[in-house]
Protein backbone atom coordinates (compact mmCIF):
# COMPACT_ATOMS: atom_id res chain seq x y z
CA UNK A 1 0.00 0.00 0.00
CA UNK A 2 1.50 3.41 -1.10
CA UNK A 3 0.28 6.99 0.01
CA UNK A 4 -2.07 7.91 -2.10
CA UNK A 5 -3.46 4.13 -1.78
CA UNK A 6 -4.20 4.57 2.15
CA UNK A 7 -5.74 8.46 1.81
CA UNK A 8 -8.31 7.09 -0.90
CA UNK A 9 -9.28 4.07 1.56
CA UNK A 10 -10.42 6.80 3.91
CA UNK A 11 -11.70 9.38 1.56
CA UNK A 12 -9.58 12.41 2.88
CA UNK A 13 -6.33 13.84 1.06
CA UNK A 14 -5.02 15.38 4.39
CA UNK A 15 -3.75 13.30 7.15
CA UNK A 16 -6.22 10.34 8.47
CA UNK A 17 -7.25 11.15 12.20
CA UNK A 18 -8.00 7.80 14.38
CA UNK A 19 -9.03 8.52 17.91
CA UNK A 20 -7.38 6.25 20.72
CA UNK A 21 -10.00 5.40 23.43
CA UNK A 22 -8.23 3.44 26.02
CA UNK A 23 -11.37 1.41 27.09
CA UNK A 24 -12.75 0.81 30.17
CA UNK A 25 -15.92 -1.14 30.09
CA UNK A 26 -18.95 -0.70 26.87
CA UNK A 27 -20.43 2.16 28.14
CA UNK A 28 -17.52 4.03 28.36
CA UNK A 29 -16.30 2.80 24.88
CA UNK A 30 -19.83 3.37 23.33
CA UNK A 31 -19.86 7.31 24.66
CA UNK A 32 -17.06 7.86 23.28
CA UNK A 33 -17.62 6.25 19.80
CA UNK A 34 -20.63 8.53 19.46
CA UNK A 35 -18.30 11.65 19.43
CA UNK A 36 -16.36 9.81 16.76
CA UNK A 37 -18.86 8.91 14.75
CA UNK A 38 -20.83 12.44 15.26
CA UNK A 39 -17.54 14.38 14.31
CA UNK A 40 -17.15 12.13 11.37
CA UNK A 41 -13.56 11.46 12.01
CA UNK A 42 -11.85 8.32 9.86
CA UNK A 43 -11.79 5.93 12.07
CA UNK A 44 -10.45 4.16 15.91
CA UNK A 45 -8.68 2.09 18.07
CA UNK A 46 -9.74 0.84 20.93
CA UNK A 47 -6.85 -0.22 23.72
CA UNK A 48 -7.07 -2.61 26.41
CA UNK A 49 -4.96 -0.68 29.14
CA UNK A 50 -6.32 -1.68 32.10
CA UNK A 51 -7.45 -5.04 32.21
CA UNK A 52 -6.02 -8.27 30.09
CA UNK A 53 -7.12 -8.87 27.00
CA UNK A 54 -9.06 -11.99 27.95
CA UNK A 55 -11.27 -9.12 28.90
CA UNK A 56 -11.46 -6.79 26.49
CA UNK A 57 -12.97 -9.21 24.34
CA UNK A 58 -16.46 -9.32 25.24
CA UNK A 59 -16.42 -5.58 25.36
CA UNK A 60 -14.60 -5.66 21.70
CA UNK A 61 -17.85 -8.17 20.18
CA UNK A 62 -20.45 -5.79 21.65
CA UNK A 63 -19.26 -2.94 20.62
CA UNK A 64 -18.28 -3.90 17.12
CA UNK A 65 -22.07 -5.14 17.44
CA UNK A 66 -23.04 -1.88 18.31
CA UNK A 67 -21.12 0.04 16.03
CA UNK A 68 -21.11 -2.32 12.69
CA UNK A 69 -20.17 0.20 10.40
CA UNK A 70 -17.65 2.13 11.80
CA UNK A 71 -13.55 1.25 10.96
CA UNK A 72 -12.28 0.16 14.02
CA UNK A 73 -8.53 -1.14 14.60
CA UNK A 74 -7.38 -2.32 18.30
CA UNK A 75 -4.30 -2.50 20.19
CA UNK A 76 -3.83 -5.68 22.84
CA UNK A 77 -1.75 -3.76 25.22
CA UNK A 78 2.15 -4.91 24.57
CA UNK A 79 1.00 -8.19 22.38
CA UNK A 80 3.03 -8.78 19.37
CA UNK A 81 1.16 -9.76 16.13
CA UNK A 82 2.24 -13.17 16.86
CA UNK A 83 -0.33 -13.21 19.67
CA UNK A 84 -2.56 -10.78 18.15
CA UNK A 85 -3.13 -11.92 14.71
CA UNK A 86 -4.75 -15.33 15.71
CA UNK A 87 -7.02 -13.73 18.02
CA UNK A 88 -8.22 -11.74 15.49
CA UNK A 89 -8.87 -14.60 13.05
CA UNK A 90 -11.00 -16.14 15.69
CA UNK A 91 -12.80 -12.65 16.09
CA UNK A 92 -13.40 -12.97 12.49
CA UNK A 93 -14.92 -16.37 12.33
CA UNK A 94 -17.43 -15.07 14.79
CA UNK A 95 -18.25 -12.30 12.44
CA UNK A 96 -16.55 -9.55 14.81
CA UNK A 97 -14.14 -8.24 11.90
CA UNK A 98 -11.68 -5.83 13.21
CA UNK A 99 -10.28 -3.24 10.78
CA UNK A 100 -6.99 -3.29 11.77
CA UNK A 101 -4.10 -3.96 14.65
CA UNK A 102 -1.19 -1.76 15.96
CA UNK A 103 1.60 -3.46 17.50
CA UNK A 104 3.86 -1.26 19.71
CA UNK A 105 6.29 -3.74 18.68
CA UNK A 106 6.59 -4.90 15.13
CA UNK A 107 9.61 -7.14 16.56
CA UNK A 108 12.23 -5.73 13.85
CA UNK A 109 16.00 -5.45 14.92
CA UNK A 110 17.36 -2.47 12.98
CA UNK A 111 21.14 -4.02 13.82
CA UNK A 112 20.38 -7.78 11.82
CA UNK A 113 19.96 -7.98 8.21
CA UNK A 114 17.33 -10.93 8.60
CA UNK A 115 14.34 -10.13 10.20
CA UNK A 116 13.66 -13.57 11.92
CA UNK A 117 11.21 -12.40 14.31
CA UNK A 118 9.22 -10.23 12.01
CA UNK A 119 9.26 -12.83 9.68
CA UNK A 120 7.52 -15.17 11.93
CA UNK A 121 4.94 -13.31 12.54
CA UNK A 122 3.74 -12.54 9.08
CA UNK A 123 3.58 -16.06 8.80
CA UNK A 124 1.37 -16.03 11.73
CA UNK A 125 -1.22 -13.25 9.97
CA UNK A 126 -1.09 -15.42 6.94
CA UNK A 127 -2.23 -18.41 8.68
CA UNK A 128 -4.58 -16.35 10.56
CA UNK A 129 -7.19 -16.27 8.33
CA UNK A 130 -7.27 -12.12 9.66
CA UNK A 131 -7.94 -9.45 6.89
CA UNK A 132 -6.89 -6.05 8.05
CA UNK A 133 -4.19 -3.78 8.31
CA UNK A 134 -1.18 -3.80 10.34
CA UNK A 135 0.21 -0.67 12.11
CA UNK A 136 3.67 -1.53 13.00
CA UNK A 137 5.17 0.10 16.14
CA UNK A 138 8.98 0.67 14.62
CA UNK A 139 11.42 2.58 17.06
CA UNK A 140 8.38 3.13 19.09
CA UNK A 141 7.99 4.30 23.11
CA UNK A 142 8.93 1.96 25.69
CA UNK A 143 10.66 -0.32 23.76
CA UNK A 144 13.94 -0.98 23.36
CA UNK A 145 15.72 2.47 22.06
CA UNK A 146 17.06 2.99 19.08
CA UNK A 147 19.93 4.84 18.02
CA UNK A 148 18.80 7.66 16.07
CA UNK A 149 21.11 7.46 13.06
CA UNK A 150 19.27 4.06 12.44
CA UNK A 151 16.05 5.59 11.89
CA UNK A 152 16.26 5.35 8.18
CA UNK A 153 17.03 2.05 8.33
CA UNK A 154 14.71 1.12 10.65
CA UNK A 155 11.76 2.40 8.65
CA UNK A 156 12.74 0.96 5.45
CA UNK A 157 13.25 -2.63 6.94
CA UNK A 158 9.85 -1.99 8.06
CA UNK A 159 8.11 -2.28 4.57
CA UNK A 160 7.94 -5.57 3.68
CA UNK A 161 6.30 -6.81 7.17
CA UNK A 162 3.68 -4.04 7.57
CA UNK A 163 1.10 -1.90 5.99
CA UNK A 164 1.34 1.04 7.62
CA UNK A 165 4.60 1.83 10.25
CA UNK A 166 4.09 3.42 13.26
CA UNK A 167 6.11 5.30 15.69
CA UNK A 168 6.03 7.84 18.14
CA UNK A 169 7.84 9.99 20.52
CA UNK A 170 9.70 9.16 23.62
CA UNK A 171 6.66 8.81 25.73
CA UNK A 172 3.09 9.09 26.00
CA UNK A 173 1.89 12.45 25.42
CA UNK A 174 5.51 13.77 23.87
CA UNK A 175 6.02 14.89 20.40
CA UNK A 176 7.53 13.44 18.34
CA UNK A 177 11.15 14.85 17.19
CA UNK A 178 10.44 15.97 13.66
CA UNK A 179 14.09 14.66 12.57
CA UNK A 180 12.93 11.61 13.16
CA UNK A 181 9.37 11.94 11.45
CA UNK A 182 11.81 13.22 8.15
CA UNK A 183 14.40 9.98 8.35
CA UNK A 184 11.47 7.95 8.32
CA UNK A 185 9.68 9.42 5.75
CA UNK A 186 12.72 8.97 4.05
CA UNK A 187 13.00 5.43 4.51
CA UNK A 188 9.41 4.56 3.26
CA UNK A 189 9.66 6.96 0.59
CA UNK A 190 5.90 6.25 -0.60
CA UNK A 191 4.49 4.14 2.00
CA UNK A 192 2.40 5.55 4.85
CA UNK A 193 3.65 6.37 7.92
CA UNK A 194 1.53 6.78 11.60
CA UNK A 195 2.54 8.79 14.76
CA UNK A 196 0.82 7.56 17.93
CA UNK A 197 2.00 9.99 20.25
CA UNK A 198 2.05 13.94 21.04
CA UNK A 199 -0.29 15.09 18.31
CA UNK A 200 -2.55 17.77 19.32
CA UNK A 201 -4.69 20.61 17.11
CA UNK A 202 -1.87 22.94 18.08
CA UNK A 203 1.46 20.90 16.72
CA UNK A 204 -0.47 18.43 13.94
CA UNK A 205 0.19 21.00 11.32
CA UNK A 206 4.12 20.61 11.74
CA UNK A 207 3.82 16.72 10.87
CA UNK A 208 1.41 17.00 8.31
CA UNK A 209 3.11 16.67 5.21
CA UNK A 210 5.17 13.59 6.41
CA UNK A 211 2.88 11.36 8.48
CA UNK A 212 -0.25 10.01 6.46
CA UNK A 213 -2.22 9.40 10.05
CA UNK A 214 -2.76 9.85 13.57
CA UNK A 215 -3.54 8.41 16.11
CA UNK A 216 -4.12 10.50 18.89
CA UNK A 217 -5.66 10.58 23.13
CA UNK A 218 -3.79 12.85 24.96
CA UNK A 219 -3.83 15.28 22.49
CA UNK A 220 -8.32 15.13 22.02
CA UNK A 221 -8.75 13.86 25.77
CA UNK A 222 -10.17 15.93 28.35
CA UNK A 223 -7.90 18.09 30.35
CA UNK A 224 -6.25 15.10 33.15
CA UNK A 225 -9.04 12.57 31.59
CA UNK A 226 -7.14 9.63 30.42
CA UNK A 227 -10.31 7.98 29.24
CA UNK A 228 -12.64 10.64 27.47
CA UNK A 229 -13.00 12.32 24.31
CA UNK A 230 -13.02 16.22 24.02
CA UNK A 231 -15.62 16.34 21.17
CA UNK A 232 -13.83 20.38 20.89
CA UNK A 233 -10.13 19.07 20.89
CA UNK A 234 -10.82 16.55 18.44
CA UNK A 235 -13.04 18.80 16.44
CA UNK A 236 -10.24 21.40 15.70
CA UNK A 237 -7.66 18.18 15.17
CA UNK A 238 -10.47 17.55 12.24
CA UNK A 239 -10.79 20.71 11.02
CA UNK A 240 -6.81 21.34 10.59
CA UNK A 241 -6.46 18.05 8.65
CA UNK A 242 -9.08 18.47 6.61
CA UNK A 243 -8.47 21.65 5.52
CA UNK A 244 -4.69 20.78 5.27
CA UNK A 245 -5.63 18.66 2.31
CA UNK A 246 -8.53 20.63 0.87
CA UNK A 247 -7.42 21.94 -2.73
CA UNK A 248 -6.46 25.12 -2.68
CA UNK A 249 -7.98 27.93 -5.56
Amino acid sequence: MDRSSFHRLFKTPGPVVTPVIHVQDRAQALANLAHVARLGAAGVFLINHDFPVEDFLPILRDVRRSCPDIWMGVNFLAQPGRVAFPILGRLAEQNCQIDAYWADDACLDERQTGQIEAEAIAAIRAASGWHGLYFGGVCFKKQRPVDPALNERSARLALPFMDVVTTSGMATGQAADRAKIADFRRGLGQAPLALASGITPDNAALYAAEVDCFLVATGINRTGDFYTIDPARLSALLDLCRDYGAPRS
